[in-house]
């Protein structure tokens, strides 16, 4: 299989769902078009994902291309195609189809409670998780549920989690992919950024790390797994 992956930011770190691609020999081509502009061709790919960053999927002015990878992905999702959307990637795949982002009323940091709604207990990717789980989370937008999509998570700060639309294609505010090694690189590499968010958070965090994050680790891999059993 060959998966396109959007870079939004200069340090992008694949996660769980690096792990899962590897597991079954993906092949991989990254895109980084924060950097030159330039984003996959639409059906070029055999699954597409779109990772996080530091800017707001409204943020055209200084990230010209947003509005092309929002048509980008909803293009790829009505191709039957396998679509992942994470945090601002997620944000932007709303946007493509249709719902209204909001900006800076959504705050959540750290191992966040995440409750899934019917729905998912059937869903081919979240039924491999609890009903109610501690993943990781790190934004302050959100979005609106898009026309058509269905509501597969919720949490009371930003009430649209996660949706699919299609057969394969998801949008997932929250990171998923974050396994613990990874939050720690990044209280190692963003230690202002992790503190503004949450004062005292480099303190508390390995304690959080060795209770929520073992669970949250394991949930976040059958998440990834699971997505990338239906490319």
């Amino acid at each position: 299989m060959l998966v396109a992956i959007i870079e939004n930011t200069a340090v992008t770190h694949h996660g769980q769902i690096g792990v899962a691609l590897h597991e079954r020999a993906a092949r991989v081509e990254i895109f980084r078009p924060w950097a030159d502009g330039i984003l996959p061709e639409p059906g070029d790919h055999d699954a597409l994902v779109a990772f996080g960053g530091e800017q707001s999927a409204l943020a055209d002015a200084s990230h010209p291309y947003l509005p092309a990878m929002a048509k980008l992905m909803r293009q790829t999702a009505a191709m039957d195609r396998a679509v992942l959307g994470i945090c601002l990637g997620a944000q932007v795949m709303a946007r493509g189809l249709g719902a209204q982002n909001s900006i800076g009323n959504a705050r959540e940091f750290g191992w966040c409670d995440v409750q899934l709604t019917e729905a998912a207990k059937v869903d081919p990717v979240l039924k491999h998780v609890p009903d109610q789980f501690a993943i990781f989370e790190w934004h302050a937008d959100a979005f609106t549920l898009p026309p058509g999509a269905t509501l597969l998570a919720t949490t009371p700060a930003a009430p649209v989690q996660c949706f699919r639309i299609h057969r394969a294609a998801y949008g997932m505010q929250f990171h998923f992919e974050a396994s613990r090694a990874l939050v720690a690189d990044w209280n190692a590499t963003f230690p202002d950024l992790v503190e503004a968010q949450q004062p005292g958070w480099l303190t508390t965090c390995p304690t959080l790390a060795a209770t929520l994050g073992v669970a949250a680790d394991a949930h976040g891999l059958a998440i990834a797994r699971a997505w990338v059993d239906l490319i």
